[in-house]
């Protein structure tokens, strides 16, 4: 099991968990509210429309309860519309004035008008949204009361998207918090357990390089000193290795080197300690230059060769090729292999902490490869791969020193 992968995806779910309830819930108390106004409304507009019909059709009653009637009816605070059988409009209330009464003077007198295109387009817009209120009179006639919603009303029904999308901000800012606190926390663990290695590693390598001095003054030269001189390369190699390790942390030195002659100088060393059977092969260009720090360069190429050398399932050939485009000032180097491959879905996941398909693999050498190239300013990704045939990855590194290095 992938525990990278594992643990993002459980984070993930219980975000969306979490907005889900949120949503649902803010949905749900929102129809709760929408529904109770929309009948005090409704309710509203009926109280309206009965108080019209009691001022039309009742007009001798006492003045003080006509009083009352007026109040009642003027107390509705919704856009409205009645209309007899026929849907021609009687009365209405708080729609536009400048729609519902237009003034023209003509050479005779001045003539009140109405925009009739703009009462049909409020009526029909009423009717659309609610079913008419019908009021029988004592005649036998009927009335029909349309009505808008209210601003409140209108403002309450949007305000779940509104909130949603207020929900979905906070996902993405929780979610960019959550993922830089724990780069946080992993930088501080590559940091602590490389100083810590770097340590651990500085006693027994000084203790050897005495081992083997002491060898050489006691069995001069003879047929073993081949021996002990690749002996002496593999401690010098371990006290690179070392010396990579207490650098994670601080500041990289770049300086301009020559890309093909660093590259082959690791080369030489790494494939004496290979199997016969994978043959190596450096082309390209041997002029480039890149800023680069030469042991972290090598850590680069060293992971990246392994990967192809444990790709390979017997024999094989792993190819190193460096190039330059000189119009984008870059400095192409691709690494391929010929073993089993990669899938395309794979292609971004290898560089994550945890990710192998090695059965006793850590996953962390691509991870560290990618952080290190990143120091140098630089980008690499899988250029191309198919399965059974083989994979090519593409560093790219700015050529001589443009960039400024941040902490390892």
């Amino acid at each position: 099991m992938d525990p990278y992968k594992y643990n993002k995806q459980l984070w993930k779910i219980l975000l969306l968990v979490f907005a889900a309830l949120l949503a649902a819930s803010s949905l749900l108390y929102t129809n709760y509210l929408v529904k109770n106004l929309s009948k005090s409304e409704r309710t509203k507009a009926e109280v309206w429309a009965m108080s019209t019909r009691s001022i039309v059709t009742m007009p001798d009653i006492d003045d003080q309860f006509i009083s009352f009637i007026y109040a009642v009816r003027d107390s509705l605070s919704l856009p409205a519309i009645i209309t007899d059988e026929k849907r021609n409009i009687i009365f209405w209330r708080d729609l536009d004035p400048t729609k519902t009464n237009i003034a023209q003077e003509d050479s005779v007198h001045n003539q009140l008008k109405y925009d009739p295109d703009y009462f049909q387009k409020q009526l029909k817009d009423m009717e659309r949204r609610h079913p008419p209120i019908t009021i029988k009179l004592e005649t036998g006639e009927k009335w029909y009361v349309y009505y808008q919603e209210s601003n409140a009303l209108r403002q309450l029904r949007i305000f779940p998207y509104i909130q949603w999308f207020t929900i979905a901000i906070f996902l993405v800012i929780a979610y960019s918090i959550f993922n830089s606190i724990k780069k946080s926390e992993q930088n501080l663990v590559w940091v602590g357990m490389a100083k810590e290695a770097a340590h651990q590693l500085g006693t027994p390598l000084s203790s050897l390089m005495g081992w083997l001095e002491l060898l050489r003054l006691k069995y001069g030269e003879t047929e073993k000193d081949n021996v002990m001189d690749e002996m002496e390369r593999d401690v010098k190699r371990l006290e690179i290795v070392a010396d990579r390790f207490s650098k994670i942390g601080s500041t990289p030195v770049l300086s301009n080197h020559n890309v093909y002659n660093a590259v082959n100088d690791f080369i030489q060393y790494f494939k004496v300690r290979t199997s016969d059977k994978i043959l190596f092969e450096l082309q390209g260009d041997k002029h480039v230059e890149a800023g680069i720090n030469v042991p972290l360069f090598d850590w680069i190429i060293e992971n990246l060769l392994k990967n192809a050398v444990n790709a390979i399932d017997k024999e094989g050939k792993i190819t190193v090729n460096i190039s330059e485009n000189i119009a984008k000032e870059e400095i192409f180097i691709d690494i391929s292999d010929t073993g089993k491959g990669i899938s395309r879905s794979n292609f971004e996941r290898i560089f994550q902490p945890g990710f192998t398909t090695r059965k006793r693999g850590w996953g962390l050498g691509l991870t560290l490869t990618k952080r290190m190239v990143d120091y140098h300013g630089g980008q690499i990704f899988v250029k191309e791969s198919e399965t059974g045939k083989g994979t090519t990855f593409r560093i790219v590194l700015k050529s001589n020193l443009r960039y400024e290095p941040t902490q390892v």
